[in-house]
């Protein structure tokens, strides 16, 4: 069962790869493929700490995707306050 899983969690972060390289154009999209990234990780990490018998590190990791899911979300809320949309485009170093 665990090297199913761990076939499984890697081909799920290539496909989230790929939507994040295919489908950047909003702010939303992304921070979906992010957290699709970190939650096929998680389960990578889980797969193989049950191999080995220690959990810490997907612990570990688990609280730290979640604290980069809701730093995501506040960052989205601030730019659509702000501007108005949350187009990756919109994005310009020459506003700051």
């Amino acid at each position: 069962m665990g090297s199913f899983l761990v076939v499984v969690s890697l081909f799920s972060f290539f496909m989230a790869l790929l939507s994040l390289a295919f489908r950047y154009k909003h702010l939303l999209s992304v921070l979906l493929s992010l957290e699709a990234v970190t939650m096929s990780l998680f389960i990578f990490l889980f797969s193989a700490s049950t191999i080995s018998m220690s959990g810490e590190a997907a612990l570990i990791f688990i609280t730290l995707g979640a604290c980069e899911a809701s730093l995501g979300l506040s960052v989205l809320v601030s730019m659509i306050r702000a501007q108005g949309n949350d187009y990756v485009s919109s994005f310009s170093t020459q506003k700051c």
